[in-house]
C-alpha cells in the first residue's frame, strides 16, 4: 500500500487522480502518509474498504473510536472472506459497540453482551439486480441507463427507522419479493426513450410495471416467476442479442431468490457478487 494519495505523487494513476488531496489542504499528513496516521489526524465518519488486503483495517479500528460521528460506519467490503478489510467481530471489539458495520463477505452478526447485538450488513447486490434484471427484461430494454440504475434509491423506503437505529441498513430478506417489484418498477419509469432502444415487440408504451401496479407487484412478479420456469423468459431479448437463451440471466438469478424468500446459499446467502 503506497499511503494517502496527493497531488504530489509521481506517475499519480489518472484513475486516482480525483481522489488525490492537495497537500496545502492537509495539516500534518504528506504524501504517502499511513491509513492509521490518516484516520488518527481526519477522525472520519466513514471508513470504507475497497482493497482487497485482508485484515488491513486491523490496525485503525481503535482509532476509529475517536471518530467525530457517534456511530462512525465501518465497510469491509472485499471479499471473498480472506481478502476482507476487517471482520465483524473485529471491528465490534475494538471500534466499539456503536458502530455502523458492512461487508461484502458473510459475517455472523456479534453478540456483544448484555442482549445488544452487533448487525453484519453484507451488501450483497442482489437486492437490487433482481428488480433491474426484471424491469429490463420486461420492458424489452436494450440499454440499461444511468437513470435506470438510480433505481438503488427506493430501497431506502423499505427502512424502518427503528431499525436504523440499531444499526441495520438492508430491508429484511422476507421482503425481496416486494422490493424486487418497486425496483423493476422505478427502472421502467427511466427507460431510454426511442422504439430503437427496445427488443421487437416491446416499446415505451408498453410497460409491465408501471408505478400504478406497484402494489399488485407481488401476484405480477409470481406470474413472471412462473413463466420463466416455463422456459419463455429464456426466450427473450434483454439487451438486443435475440437467440434463444440470451437475456435469461437476469431472471434465473432472481429465481434464486425470489420465489424462494431467502435463506442459505445462491445469491440469498451466499457471497457479494
Amino acid at each position: 500500500m503506497q499511503g494517502l494519495v496527493t497531488t504530489n505523487r509521481n506517475n499519480l494513476d489518472p484513475a486516482a487522480a480525483p481522489f488525490a488531496k492537495n497537500p496545502r489542504d492537509l495539516e500534518g499528513l504528506i504524501e504517502g502518509a499511513s491509513i492509521i496516521e490518516v484516520v488518527k489526524k481526519v477522525r472520519p465518519h466513514v471508513l470504507l474498504g475497497l482493497s482487497g488486503v485482508g485484515g488491513i483495517f486491523n490496525e485503525v479500528l481503535k482509532a476509529m473510536k475517536e471518530s467525530v460521528s457517534t456511530k462512525p460506519a465501518i465497510f469491509s467490503m472485499s471479499s471473498p472472506t480472506m481478502n476482507a478489510e476487517c471482520t465483524a467481530i473485529d471491528a465490534f471489539k475494538h471500534a466499539g459497540g456503536d458502530i455502523v458495520f458492512g461487508s461484502g463477505s458473510p459475517f455472523e452478526n456479534v453478540d456483544l453482551g448484555n442482549g445488544k447485538v452487533g448487525h453484519v450488513n453484507q451488501a450483497n447486490n442482489m437486492y437490487l439486480f433482481l428488480g433491474i434484471g426484471l424491469g429490463s427484461l420486461l420492458s424489452g430494454a436494450r440499454l440499461i441507463t444511468d437513470g435506470m440504475l438510480q433505481a438503488a434509491e427506493c430501497l431506502a423506503s423499505y427502512m424502518l427507522e427503528e431499525d436504523i437505529t440499531k444499526g441495520i441498513l438492508y430491508p429484511s430478506i422476507d421482503s425481496i419479493r416486494s422490493v424486487t417489484a418497486e425496483v423493476g418498477a422505478v427502472v421502467e419509469e427511466n427507460l431510454a426513450e426511442g422504439e430503437e432502444n427496445f427488443a421487437e415487440g416491446h416499446g415505451e408504451d408498453n410497460r409491465a410495471l408501471p408505478s400504478a401496479e406497484r402494489e399488485d407487484g407481488d401476484s405480477r412478479l409470481e406470474e413472471d416467476t412462473r413463466l420463466q420456469h416455463e422456459g419463455i423468459f429464456g426466450k427473450r431479448n434483454v439487451l438486443g442479442g435475440g437467440g434463444e437463451g440470451e437475456g435469461s440471466n437476469a431472471m434465473e438469478a432472481a429465481s434464486a431468490v425470489v420465489p424462494a424468500g431467502g435463506g442459505g446459499g445462491g445469491y440469498g446467502g451466499g457471497g457479494y457478487v
